[in-house]
């Protein structure tokens, strides 16, 4: 499928249920076109029919939007697409699945802080912070790293809880990198990332 024809085919994801009329003029596109879409997206496990409708998930836009990574697509295109809600709401999952404990957009207080998502599991909290955007500079990555290595600290002070590790995932396609022992994990590694988490604490920045 035309990467471009994909892209556009994002913007009509909606969760709930969607028919191929509404979807072509969200899309803006024919409806021959957007049963191609359609088609190609349930091919890759993404919406089911039922009814005369077409129904999404949650977390079946950001889904789409890696396919379209995959193929080609350009990052700032499509993390124009996205919303903070579609790429936390995809972490929060891998993490579940991977059976962590999640809460998302915890507020600490004195001083004011927001946690995106947090993950515990056997009483070791991992805090991530979602970057969905563009691509941010290595200055940009080590000022986010500080930021979060203090919400980390923030919140040991405040949760009864064993150890923290604080992390960062980003929709690029890089491998896992470190910046001050924090992992920098994109996306589309982090459910490995979370299967291998207690095998790689020795590699990371974790305060008690």
């Amino acid at each position: 499928m035309n990467i471009q024809i994909l892209v556009r085919g994002i913007r009509g994801i909606i969760p709930g249920g969607v028919s191929l009329k509404d979807f072509s003029v969200v899309t803006q596109t024919s409806e021959d076109t957007a049963r191609q879409i359609l088609d190609n997206l349930m091919q890759n496990g993404i919406g089911t029919f039922k009814d005369n409708q077409i129904h999404f998930h949650e977390n079946d836009k950001l889904k789409t939007s890696l396919l379209a990574l995959k193929m080609g697509a350009p990052i700032d295109e499509i993390s124009q697409i996205l919303e903070w809600r579609d790429f936390e709401s995809l972490v929060s999952e891998i993490l579940e699945l991977r059976e962590f404990d999640v809460t998302r957009n915890l507020t600490l207080t004195k001083p004011r802080m927001q946690v995106d998502v947090i993950g515990i599991k056997a009483g070791i909290a991992i805090l991530i912070d979602c970057k969905h955007w563009k691509r941010l500079s290595y200055s940009a990555l080590v000022t986010a790293v500080n930021k979060q290595i203090e919400r980390t600290k923030h919140y040991i002070s405040k949760e009864k809880i064993r150890a923290a590790l604080p992390a960062i995932v980003t929709l690029y396609q890089e491998e896992v990198k470190f910046i001050s022992k924090v992992p920098i994990i994109p996306i589309f590694q982090f459910d490995s990332f979370c299967d291998e988490f207690y095998g790689n604490l020795e590699e990371m920045e974790t305060l008690e």
